[in-house]
């Protein structure tokens, strides 16, 4: 497994950002699978893979940069720079056009087996991949980018309540597989069977994204360090969560999606982002559950959070067995 050795100070110095390209890259890596992890993405895929691989059967060269650059087991370093705090996409992916063509080389030699094709020993591969990841950009992300980045920002607040809940291991424990607390100051960030890295002292950045099968790791070395992972709300256009028909019934379905939903704190801006119902919405069917006691509310913060009693907790177990 792979490892990072963090210190108290590190850990209580990290943060949470939400990243365009880092949510760009998860996109260009659903592509390249062809694959959604549920209804949201397959329809995703339905509307944008056609055009991407057009795009990629035009130039070769480019095509076999990305089956080179998303190895199996590890990315090309070049192709996901760390996040920088409150950056837009134009800044970000200036980044990846302006590596050095020996170390984009480099990195894909890395990444996928076996010697380098006589096709990537070129020195515009950096602007080649800055070029893929704008038209992934401008085509399938940026469209959609304000709902999208409502879906992450709740997340971030989400994982935010949590850490009040049950502390930094709770957190890390929950962002996804391979990543959890080990104790002694060790931070496991992916299965793989990588040497350990020391990185107190430098900056660790917490990324959340909305595709659900794809996280990684990105560093500069010695001094900013990123942990990409999918976030818990997903992008669909029906129901984001599966509601038991006899709670629907009883409830009706908006109300009792969002009491579904409260398995985790959440504010009305997470639920507005996570349902697509509007805010005067959410603050009804609130003011209804908490009226029944099914909800209660605490402050953390500036925010207000929802989150289930003990009646609610009981009424959804039972629906749901």
């Amino acid at each position: 497994m792979g490892w990072w050795q963090v210190n108290a100070d590190t850990l209580a110095g990290s943060r949470f950002v939400v990243s365009p390209l880092a949510e760009t890259f998860a996109s260009l890596k659903v592509l390249h699978a062809g694959e959604g992890a549920h209804p949201g993405e397959l329809a995703w895929l339905t509307e944008h893979l056609p055009a991407y691989r057009r795009r990629l059967s035009r130039d070769p060269v480019t095509a076999l940069l990305v089956r080179s650059g998303l190895g199996r087991a590890w990315i090309a370093d070049f192709l996901t720079p760390t996040p920088g705090e409150a950056a837009g996409f134009a800044e970000e992916v200036a980044r990846v056009r302006d590596t050095d063509p020996a170390t984009a080389r480099d990195d894909l030699a890395v990444s996928r087996p076996g010697p380098l094709p006589a096709l990537l020993r070129r020195d515009d591969l950096p602007q080649r991949a800055a070029d893929l990841l704008e038209f992934v950009w401008e085509e399938t992300v940026r469209p959609d980018w304000e709902r999208r980045r409502r879906v992450l920002e709740a997340d971030v607040l989400a994982r935010t309540a949590q850490l009040g809940q049950g502390g930094w291991a709770a957190v890390l424990d929950a962002l996804g597989p391979g990543t959890r607390w080990l104790g002694g100051d060790r931070l496991q960030v992916n299965p793989h069977a990588n040497p350990p890295r020391e990185i107190s002292g430098a900056e660790l950045l917490f990324v959340p994204v909305t595709p659900q099968r794809h996280g990684w790791v990105s560093w500069d070395e010695g001094e900013r360090y990123a942990v990409v992972y999918p976030c818990a709300g997903v992008l669909t256009d029906g129901p984001v969560t599966s509601v038991p028909a006899g709670l629907g019934t009883l409830l009706g379905d908006a109300r009792a999606r969002i009491l579904v939903l409260l398995d985790s704190p959440m504010s009305t801006t997470q639920l507005v982002a996570l349902t697509g119902q509007g805010l005067g919405s959410v603050g009804r069917h609130l003011r209804v559950l908490l009226d029944a006691r099914l909800v209660r509310r605490r402050r953390a913060g500036r925010s207000v959070l929802y989150y289930r009693s003990a009646a609610g907790e009981v009424l959804v177990t039972a629906q749901r067995g």
